[in-house]
């Protein structure tokens, strides 16, 4: 319990190691254990319930000299700590466990998007429509969601919209690229060379904008990189195609962050509202160039044998899951800190990688899961050192 009392009537400053106030009601009985609590002088607006013992734990006097005001912090006998520390322990537990439950969420539809999406890119190879559909899914479930008001309508301006179009201009280039490396590579491989995103980060960070980092972070670099060539080299089934998308995919991501903290500061758009809003200007980008490089010639050609392998659930089911695990992460960032989020993104990448050499049986030779375990260190320490 916690209680401010005003003090007008005294002179001097009450001793907090030995003086307590108080007011007794006639109707409130108190315990014989209980403190004294001795008001005077109190406007009769202010109440004290005491029906167990209380303990001070704080006194503090506060405020100008002519009107200081005495705030005392108590707890009940049956408590072990101040009851506004209670509730604060409480409030942290919660956010723990909203935490927890973000992480999983995020880790589980991203597991579950991959296969789907190396399943549609197997049976249907077109990375420029699978893109730009599972962003056009991604966008109407939010214009559902808006327009049924389950879902708060962001409030946005012309201003929201420029400073949002380089970022999605970044956001699908490394869509595009990485829907491409997957069509050609496996799935774990396209991971272990993104896991090197963190040497982009520091590179362009670096040479294009001027930012100096510690001896610790240029370290990290080194078995990121290592890891990532290591894996190149030894990979069963490389295909220069499969690892210059994953590269472009690095690069394209980091701009996109770098876009996002420089364009978004200020900006009270929630962060499901704001991915909502990135999904739909990079379907307005991409739709034309998707049309451009394959077209719908080639996409009904090849519609006809992949609904002999897959049925059209997997195409609709794989953009629905891109969508909520990007949905998902950005909501994340709402909640935790960028290194927390870089944390929660390593161990991401080690869900996937494993999972689909489960999934899809893809022979690993040693030499290449120690080039991905060295990579994913390298990307660990990394966030510890930009800690």
């Amino acid at each position: 319990m916690s209680f401010t009392i005003k003090q007008s009537a005294l002179a001097t400053c009450i001793d907090v190691s030995n003086s307590l106030v108080y007011k007794r009601s006639p109707s409130i009985r108190r315990h014989p254990f209980s403190p004294v609590l001795n008001l005077q002088n109190i406007p009769k607006r202010t109440n004290v319930l005491v029906s167990k013992p209380l303990h001070i734990s704080s006194v503090e006097c506060t405020g100008k000299e002519k009107k200081p005001i005495i705030q005392c912090n108590a707890y009940e006998a049956d408590k072990s700590e101040p009851i506004e520390a209670a509730e604060q322990v409480k409030s942290e537990a919660a956010k723990r466990v909203k935490i927890g439950i973000y992480f999983a969420t995020w880790w589980g539809l991203n597991v579950v998007f991959n296969i789907y999406n190396k399943k549609v890119l197997n049976a249907y190879p077109y990375p420029w429509l699978t893109s730009t559909l599972s962003l056009a899914c991604g966008s109407l479930m939010m214009l559902i969601s808006w327009a049924t008001r389950i879902a708060e309508t962001p409030k946005t301006d012309f201003e929201f919209w420029k400073t949002l179009f380089p970022v999605a201009v970044a956001h699908t280039i490394g869509h595009v690229a990485a829907t491409v490396s997957m069509s050609k590579v496996a799935v774990s491989f396209t991971h272990i060379i993104k896991s090197g995103e963190p040497a982009f980060s520091v590179l362009v960070s670096r040479f294009l904008l001027g930012e100096n980092f510690p001896l610790s972070v240029y370290l990290s670099l080194i078995p990121i990189i290592g890891g990532c060539a290591l894996s190149a080299l030894t990979e069963l089934n490389f295909n220069m195609t499969g690892f210059m998308g994953a590269m472009i995919s690095n690069l394209a991501f980091v701009l996109r962050n770098i876009f996002s903290k420089k364009g978004m500061k200020g900006k009270s758009v929630s962060g499901m509202n704001y991915y909502a809003c990135l999904s739909l200007l990079s379907l307005v980008i991409l739709t034309p160039f998707a049309i451009a490089v394959e077209g719908p010639q080639m996409w009904a050609a090849g519609w006809e044998t992949a609904l002999s392998q897959i049925g059209p659930q997997w195409v609709a089911a794989q953009s629905i899951f891109y969508h909520l695990y990007n949905q998902v992460s950005y909501m994340s960032l709402d909640e935790i800190s960028p290194l927390t989020f870089s944390v929660g993104n390593t161990m991401k990448r080690i869900s996937v990688i494993v999972s689909s050499i489960i999934i899809f049986h893809t022979p690993v030779q040693p030499i290449n899961a120690l080039g991905a375990a060295i990579a994913i260190l390298g990307t660990f320490l990394y966030s510890q050192a930009k800690a």
